[in-house]
């Protein structure tokens, strides 16, 4: 029979599971959300999606900035992780960066608005923005060079130049609903392979 501090101990690393657990998931709803409805959207809209309170919200993201940062930096680590694992189960390297590339494209819709969110903090905007080339622009980089591997795209395309490309696709989408940045980026990503 365990002890009570085993029992005590065991109920603590519990109660940390689902800590980290309802953060995954209330990450993952704000993102949702973000996507669909810009940084904005109210708290409640979040909390709902999640299954949640909105206490729940604010007590694990005291303010609108703080929840913004760490959707970001999720998103950064989805899309990290992402590109290796897409490589291992797609059918081809290319069809790995295209995925890649979607997820890219609603990261990018997400941080859109991060600039607002953070506007007093530049310091802390920049130092994110160098977390995301430093976790990201590797991936793409290996997503480029497995595809240029299998010819199925021409070589020399600079990660950097391309996740920039598909950016600046993306900047103004939410101006304008007859835009599709989805459409644009595939005939981008199209042009790779005529590059043969």
């Amino acid at each position: 029979m365990p002890s009570a501090s085993e029992s005590k101990g065991a109920s603590a690393r519990s109660t940390r599971s689902d800590a980290v657990r309802n953060r995954q998931v209330l990450l993952d709803a704000a993102a949702e959300v973000f996507v669909a409805s810009g940084v904005d959207a109210p708290i409640r809209e979040i909390a709902a999606r999640a299954g949640v309170g909105t206490g729940t919200v604010y007590r694990h993201f005291p303010t609108r900035a703080d929840l913004v940062v760490a959707v970001y930096r999720h998103q950064v680590e989805a899309c990290a992780e992402a590109g290796p694992a897409l490589l291992a189960d797609s059918a081809s390297p290319f069809a790995a960066l295209h995925a890649w590339a979607g997820l890219f494209v609603d990261f990018l819709v997400t941080k859109h608005g991060l600039a607002d969110a953070m506007r007093a903090d530049s310091g802390g905007f920049e130092a994110l923005h160098a977390y995301f080339l430093d976790r990201l622009v590797p991936v793409c980089a290996q997503l480029l060079d497995a595809a240029a591997d299998a010819g199925e795209i021409g070589p020399g395309t600079r990660a950097y130049e391309l996740m920039r490309g598909i950016g600046n696709l993306c900047a103004g989408s939410d101006d304008d609903s007859r835009y599709d940045p989805r459409r644009l980026v595939g005939l981008l990503l199209q042009g790779l392979r005529q590059a043969e």
